[in-house]
């Protein structure tokens, strides 16, 4: 993997797509009105409005090429329904030793990862410990706060 290429949910790609196209041919024209008249108002160095167009329309550009970057390199996974062992799109539940509350994750690329969705990036520490085992297997892996040890209750 290249460190530009990102794994994509078929989903996350169309929405990423639209975003795209949303940012050049809607947000684009608004900041570029808003630029218009900004420059309308007078003193370009000392006019505020101007200045907040002009963060708006490089902080867009910057978005949008990130995004064209992201489309270009991605690579779409689909996840396999076997649901054998944890690879990206398996929705795995797993327990931390100790507790008795049992959490699922669904193992996303990290465009996709959002933990209060419970997306979880297979590069993050605990994703990439999750990679690769099935159904009872007991990992550890390092946190800040220590060794963490878990079991996998469920790959789907």
């Amino acid at each position: 993997m290249t460190d530009t290429q990102a794994y994509l949910t078929p989903e996350k790609f169309e929405e990423l797509k639209k975003e795209l196209d949303h940012l050049k041919t809607v947000r684009r024209k608004e900041v570029a009105e808003s630029l218009e008249y900004a420059r309308s108002l007078g003193d370009l160095s000392e006019n505020a409005e101007y200045q907040e167009a002009r963060d708006m329309q490089a902080a867009i550009e910057e978005r949008i090429s990130h995004l064209e970057q992201v489309i270009k390199e991605a690579k779409i996974v689909a996840h396999d329904k076997k649901g054998d062992v944890v690879g990206l799109g398996s929705v795995v539940t797993i327990r931390k030793d100790g507790e008795k509350t049992d959490r699922t994750y669904t193992i996303v690329g990290s465009e996709e990862a959002n933990i209060h969705d419970h997306k979880l990036s297979y590069l993050s520490p605990l994703g990439e410990a999750l990679m690769g085992k099935a159904k009872n297997d007991s990992f550890n892996f390092e946190t800040p706060g220590g060794k963490q040890a878990y079991k996998v209750l469920k790959v789907a």
